[in-house]
């Protein structure tokens, strides 16, 4: 059973890789943040530590107890911390080659949680990460794929919504091919996706939800 870190801890936790959950402290500090069941030591070289789903989970509230409240999706950060663009952003993020590379390094990152995590070694389905994050994790997969976020006012490029079911989020794309193509990104990234309809205002969108098996 995991317990509650201790303030150094906590520290070590919050500044853990957002996306893989990759530690940086001492031996003895990344021991006992094992044995309180909030970390793990990778069994492969070079035996690196990762943050568990009880880490994870503490990790998240320390965020969200630190972050003021917000009506509209994060823009991307200053300090290096990467942010999935879920698209709408206000203002509109930066692009370019820096933001390909940043994308790219975030989704081998998770990939490579995949592999870890996975009993079976498997990168092909979602990980319990992605399970807890599913907003930001359809949103990587998207944009890693090539898929082009919309801008605060641009009708054009997908969106990403959480929704009332707690597994499953909603894509929208202002076009039927690109919400096809949006649908396929998914599938090959391990997830299952579904076209829907909006009975009152019959917008066309994606239920997408991380495959289990």
């Amino acid at each position: 059973m995991a317990l509650s870190p201790t303030a150094a801890q906590q520290r070590v936790i919050a500044a853990a890789d957002p996306v893989t959950g990759r530690l940086r402290s001492t031996e003895a500090q990344l021991a006992t943040l094992v044995k309180r069941g909030l970390a793990f030591r990778h069994p492969r070289p070079p035996h690196d530590h990762f943050l568990t789903p009880a880490g994870h989970r503490i990790r998240k509230d320390s965020d969200e107890d630190e972050a003021p409240p917000a009506a509209e999706p994060p823009s991307p950060a200053a300090g290096g911390v990467f942010i999935s663009r879920v698209g709408g952003e206000d203002p509109a993020p930066e692009g370019g080659p820096a933001r390909l590379r940043e994308v790219r390094s975030a989704w081998q990152g998770l990939l490579e949680l995949r592999r870890m995590t996975h009993p079976d070694g498997a990168t092909d389905r979602p990980c319990r990460w992605e399970c807890t994050h599913l907003v930001q994790a359809a949103a990587l997969a998207l944009e890693a794929a090539g898929c082009r976020p919309a801008g605060p006012d641009d009708g054009d490029g997908y969106r990403v919504r959480a929704t009332p079911q707690p597994e499953a989020v909603a894509v929208y794309e202002s076009a039927g091919t690109a919400l096809r193509d949006c649908a396929a990104v998914l599938v090959r990234a391990g997830w299952q996706a579904g076209e829907h309809t909006e009975p009152r205002t019959r917008t066309r969108y994606l239920l997408a939800s991380p495959r289990r098996v």
